[in-house]
């Protein structure tokens, strides 16, 4: 016998008892998406190895530690995305969709990173990506915040999330900062835990990071990237919490937040819980007005933000509740004797185009008992009963699954408007 073949750890399957909660999940994003003006775009799985060195930085973990790289048949490195940001510029910038004009755009989908997967973070996961392109004002980066917080809002899980909010500045008040940091760390450079001493001499900003309870007690007294701030950047920031204040969104200054990819500036924001254990993040963005210029296309002001799909579904489980219909696989169920089962496919496939809105499940196959069993466990609220007589004379009888109700004698039409009139 040959051996069993299992899925690739830290790459999961989402089986049909899963999968309602996603859908309900992904529907009320896009539902959302759609008030505030935005389109989808999507882009490949795979791309070309240098736009994440180019983009993600090369010193970043992601690039350093996380990527799935290969090289294909004509020896040229390939990368399963890690992240959605650089294919949409890359994108945009392809298909010149950002010359001259403002794009809302959003994706959803699978990324891949190689880390030890954990309960909220996996190997292939699930992202959502929206971004903003042509808008350099702190109300774009203000709306994206808003957008989120209306997630959180219909999803009922605002209490549980917390807003924090930091500025990185320009790129000459980044590395004025960065070698200032650089010279307080290198004087206390052996007491950095091993990643923070890497990290000086690569990508110092993400010393602020750091978890290492000894790093973070010798970083309170590091110099803060707010004192090398130019008026024009504190200003920005200001205008960011003043638009936020005005619309009721509460929110934490963190001034070690530095995200961890190289091609933010200006805003960085992240929403965090303690319901989810060490997993706290579940969305984070922000600027990145010079990505554009490093992929090789015109200036282009951005902002963005990312929201994981496993963490927001497990935060939702935990502490809001579902709605129960999205557990439901059917509506209605057909019920049919076995002399008539043909007959009662093809009365199912007529009830479909009168309501193509009905999920109408057929399994017609067994005794009757067996049928109504079925029924019951899809959730159906209704059943169509058809037996002979009912074929005979080119009636259903609808049976109330859910409700104490009578039964019904009726021709299909009718059978079809006492379904949308309980399912409404």
């Amino acid at each position: 016998m040959a051996k069993s073949l299992q899925a690739i750890r830290g790459m999961n399957d989402l089986q049909p008892e899963d999968t309602p909660v996603w859908r309900y999940v992904e529907n009320i994003i896009r539902h959302t998406l759609d008030q505030y003006g935005f389109q989808e775009i999507r882009t490949p799985v795979v791309e070309p190895t240098q736009l994440f060195q180019r983009s993600v930085g090369e010193h970043t973990d992601i690039v350093e530690k996380e990527m799935y790289t290969f090289n294909d048949r004509s020896n040229e490195s390939l990368t399963l995305r890690p992240e959605f940001t650089a294919g949409i510029v890359r994108a945009g910038i392809e298909h010149g969709l950002f010359y001259n004009q403002v794009r809302r755009l959003w994706t959803m989908g699978q990324l891949f990173r190689y880390e030890r997967p954990q309960k909220g973070r996996y190997r292939q996961f699930h992202q959502l990506s929206v971004e903003i392109f042509g808008l350099s004002e702190a109300e774009a980066d203000a709306e994206l915040i808003l957008l989120s917080a209306r997630l959180w809002k219909t999803f009922g899980i605002a209490d549980k999330l917390t807003l924090e909010l930091n500025t990185l500045g320009s790129s000459e008040e980044r590395k004025a900062y960065r070698e200032a940091l650089v010279n307080y760390c290198m004087q206390h450079k052996e007491a950095l835990d091993e990643d923070s001493r890497r990290r000086l001499e690569t990508n110092p900003l993400r010393i602020l990071d750091s978890k290492d309870k000894t790093t973070r007690a010798l970083l309170e007294n590091a110099p803060r990237l707010d004192q090398f701030l130019g008026h024009e950047s504190q200003q920005y920031f200001e205008q960011i919490c003043t638009l936020l204040e005005e619309n009721g969104i509460s929110y934490v200054i963190n001034r070690q937040l530095v995200r961890g990819l190289d091609y933010y500036c200006q805003t960085v924001f992240e929403w965090t819980t303690d319901a989810l254990g060490a997993q706290g993040t579940v969305c984070g963005g922000g600027r990145y007005d010079l990505l554009a210029e490093m992929l090789g296309g015109k200036p282009t002001p951005a902002c963005g933000f990312g929201l994981g799909m496993e963490r927001l579904i497990l935060l939702i489980l935990q502490i809001a509740s579902v709605p129960e219909q999205i557990n439901r696989v059917a509506d209605v169920a057909m019920v049919a004797e076995s002399s008539v089962r043909l007959y009662a496919i093809r009365l199912a496939e007529k009830i479909r185009d009168l309501a193509p809105e009905i999920r109408l499940l057929t399994s017609v196959k067994g005794s009757f008992k067996s049928q109504m069993k079925k029924a019951d466990r899809s959730g159906a609220e209704m059943a169509f009963i058809v037996g002979q007589q009912e074929a005979d004379q080119q009636h259903i009888t609808v049976k109330y699954l859910r409700k104490d109700l009578p039964q019904r004698i009726c021709n299909p039409e009718q059978a079809v408007f006492l379904a949308k009139e309980l399912l409404k």
